[in-house]
């Protein structure tokens, strides 16, 4: 019985594996619909029983889920601690905190219920290479990061210096900076805040310029990374071909 389990739930190549699989897409695709037609107001209440009966259909389906990859798993605390088990348990979580907390009170809680979008990407091959990649890349992507958080707080100290005299209400501290670096290093530039100093105008030039790296150099890690990703995802892909061809 586990061995048929095991191809069940872990083996999408398989015939039953697939229907499993599609059967789990087709429900986060139509819980994910349900949750926005919730938010629809003054909903007919045999719409909202129906929702709420939907609900439970979905919770039943995905907790089962939930604990037969735990028993197939060949170690099941690896499967808990990982990306998917993460996953997997926060598309459920929302439902069974419920019913023992009130979460009316913390309706923002319910928007855990939006990770079971995540649980699309152990369905997908090239959102699993995007997963993959990002695994590759964690280390750099972390540095990366620390560089940009750095480089944010000295874009707010060097607008602050250069504009605090002149609008004292819009640049009133280093803290109140940050917005205007966040929005100005990445590009966006709302127009809400905006030096009006010839030297806050220089500085923003060059702070704009580094926005630009800050965008691409990501983008030329994952692309990097994708490439590897697609060679590893090829290579577990013949492997269990031929382990399913030498087991048949």
């Amino acid at each position: 019985m586990r061995i048929s389990l095991t191809t069940l739930v872990q083996d999408p190549a398989s015939r039953y594996g697939r229907v499993f699989d599609t059967i789990i897409q087709v429900l986060i695709f139509l819980s994910l619909a349900a949750f926005a037609i919730e938010t629809i107001p003054d909903l007919p209440e045999q719409l909202v029983w129906g929702l709420n009966i939907f609900e439970y259909i979905c919770v039943a389906v995905f907790s089962l889920e939930y604990f037969l990859r735990i028993f197939t798993a060949p170690k099941p605390l690896r499967y808990i601690t990982s990306f998917y088990g993460i996953i997997d348990l926060l598309a459920v979580l929302p439902f069974y905190l419920n019913l023992v907390i009130d979460l009316r009170s913390l309706r923002a809680f319910r928007v855990f219920r939006l990770f079971r979008a995540f649980k699309l990407v152990r369905y997908n091959k090239a959102l699993q290479r995007m997963h993959i990649a990002a695994g590759l890349i964690k280390e750099e992507m972390i540095l990366f990061l620390m560089i940009t958080l750095i480089t944010i707080f000295l874009a707010a100290a060097g607008i602050y210096f250069f504009e605090n005299e002149a609008q004292p209400e819009v640049f009133s501290s280093i803290f109140h900076s940050i917005w205007w670096a966040i929005v100005t290093l990445t590009t966006v530039g709302y127009g809400d805040v905006y030096p009006i100093t010839m030297g806050g105008r220089i500085f923003t030039f060059f702070v704009l310029l580094v926005g630009i790296g800050i965008v691409t150099v990501p983008a030329g890690l994952m692309a990097s990374a994708l490439s590897k990703a697609r060679k590893i995802q090829d290579k577990e892909l013949s492997d269990l071909e031929k382990e399913r061809v030498s087991r048949d």
